[in-house]
């Protein structure tokens, strides 16, 4: 099987470590595992492609290269350059220091990769580690991740559900609770929730030199979601998987609005 793993952290960083390490034993014997992760940290890039602009990309390893660009456009460097050749069965994206549950999915970058690759009929998931006390303190932030993600990516990939109905490509979400390998309870298969009050925001601050500048402000992440949702799943100390797909349609506000236009 041939692989393309790639985050939003960064070439350099810890999880993507993770990823290639889930994602050789997933190739197996035999099998390829090419690297295009951005230059540096892109979080909050969400499906965002560097359409005005070109990227600069380097070559730092065997089958490893860093591209000045987003998550998504990492994935379409991987399929239409450095695996232009052959495209990859499979992209990983990931393993992300933080929860991209409930909200957080619409901004993150490890999500956007995946979409892309869906949008361009490839097998594609997301994978993140939410964080918290338990697992912060332990000898590596990633270890639930390291532990169950191997299993449960064979198990997607057995059960082979990446087209629905519609147009548009299945891509999976998967978040790791915050939790180490041995407190993990189990997988659910649950919906995007939503934080109330968990809005981003703006805190303006004022420098010594008299210039203005704006930091975006998160709000706390363990309020949990409603049951069935995968905040709520990676709370309870379970790992949440979240099928979605490109369509951004409400299909309730279609049926609300059945015969107002036509």
């Amino acid at each position: 099987m041939r692989i393309l793993i790639t985050n939003d952290d960064g070439i350099d960083a810890p999880g993507l470590a993770v990823l290639d390490e889930v994602a050789h034993e997933i190739a197996g014997t035999g099998g390829e595992v090419w690297t295009v992760a951005p230059h540096e940290e892109r979080s909050g890039a969400s499906h965002c492609i560097s359409y005005v602009s070109p990227m600069r990309i380097e070559e730092c390893g065997s089958r490893r290269f860093a591209l000045h660009g987003s998550p998504a456009d990492c994935v379409l460097a991987g399929l239409f350059h450095v695996m232009a050749d052959s495209r990859p069965d499979l992209v990983l994206s990931g393993v992300n220091r933080g929860n991209n549950s409930g909200e957080n999915a619409v901004y993150s970058g490890t999500v956007g990769a995946t979409m892309e690759a869906a949008l361009h009929g490839v097998r594609s998931i997301a994978l993140s580690q939410f964080c918290g006390p338990r697992n912060l303190r332990g000898k590596s932030v990633f270890e639930a991740a390291r532990a169950h993600a191997t299993p449960l990516i064979k198990r997607l990939l057995e059960l082979d559900i990446w087209q629905c109905s519609g147009d548009y490509g299945v891509f999976y979400n998967v978040n790791f609770p915050p939790e180490l390998a041995s407190g993990v309870k189990g997988t659910r298969l649950v919906t995007q929730g939503y934080r109330c009050n968990g809005e981003y925001s703006i805190v303006p601050y004022r420098s010594p030199s008299r210039r203005n500048f704006l930091f975006i402000q998160g709000q706390p992440q363990d309020r949990a979601t409603r049951p069935g949702t995968d905040v709520h799943a990676n709370i309870q100390g379970y790992i949440s998987v979240t099928p979605m797909h490109a369509d951004l349609t409400s299909g309730d506000a279609m049926q609300r609005l059945e015969g107002a236009f036509n």
